[in-house]
């Protein structure tokens, strides 16, 4: 059988996004078997954090803490650790030729500072292109999930961090903000019902990966 990765250039950026309790974890680990499996030898990292420094700026963010943090001071740490993550891990490894899966992405800054935090939007949108100039993810998979349900899966976990705590409507606009850019970007997103059972989500990742690489041959 010919692998996938024969048939295509392997340099490839994919992200994978949705608000906590959707199951990120789990169908990290299974993009990444299915990659490896097709021949591929992928990245495997996340935002905020992928680099030393960039994950001393996640601790700072979602330390839980006694004084009220600033949503602009929240906003540039994001790009801080993003534009470090960017330089010194996601575009050598690009340019090498190897396929990049991150744990959420700008999409997320857009979801959870912007929309559920309420920033403006151009805001994001400049230091987007300040930050990534012209790298934007090529295929971006939202795990989609009912608030309520979402925060049932996440109670169980118990600790929980400073983006964790935050009340429902909180989260309800998170989604709706993922969701609004899925509907405005449908090309780059793949939108899965993470309410199904894992078997049927996996399944649904893997024929989504499947046809992105079958457009690429």
């Amino acid at each position: 059988m010919t692998l996938i990765a024969n048939n295509r250039k392997q340099g490839c950026f994919i992200t994978l996004e949705g608000s906590e309790g959707v199951g990120k974890s789990t169908n990290l680990a299974f993009v990444q078997q299915w990659l490896e499996k097709n021949g591929f030898q992928p990245l495997m990292t996340r935002e905020p954090g992928g680099t030393p420094m960039a994950e001393e700026i996640r601790e700072l963010l979602l330390t839980q803490r006694d004084e009220d943090v600033s949503e602009k001071a929240e906003l540039l740490l994001m790009f801080a650790a993003r534009a470090q993550h960017l330089d010194e891990k996601i575009l050598p490894e690009l340019a090498r030729g190897r396929c990049v899966v991150s744990d959420r992405f700008t999409d997320a800054t857009y979801a959870y500072q912007g929309y559920a935090r309420g920033l403006n939007l151009d805001w994001i949108a400049q230091l987007e292109q300040l930050v990534q100039e012209t790298v934007r993810p090529d295929l971006t998979i939202l795990l989609d999930l009912s608030t309520d349900v979402a925060r049932q899966r996440m109670n169980k976990r118990g600790t929980t961090d400073r983006f964790e705590q935050e009340q429902a409507q909180f989260f309800d606009r998170v989604r709706q903000g993922y969701l609004v850019r899925a509907k405005a970007e449908p090309e780059r997103f793949a939108v899965i019902d993470a309410s199904q059972a894992l078997e049927q989500v996996q399944q649904d990742i893997a024929d989504v990966l499947q046809r992105f690489f079958d457009q690429g041959d």
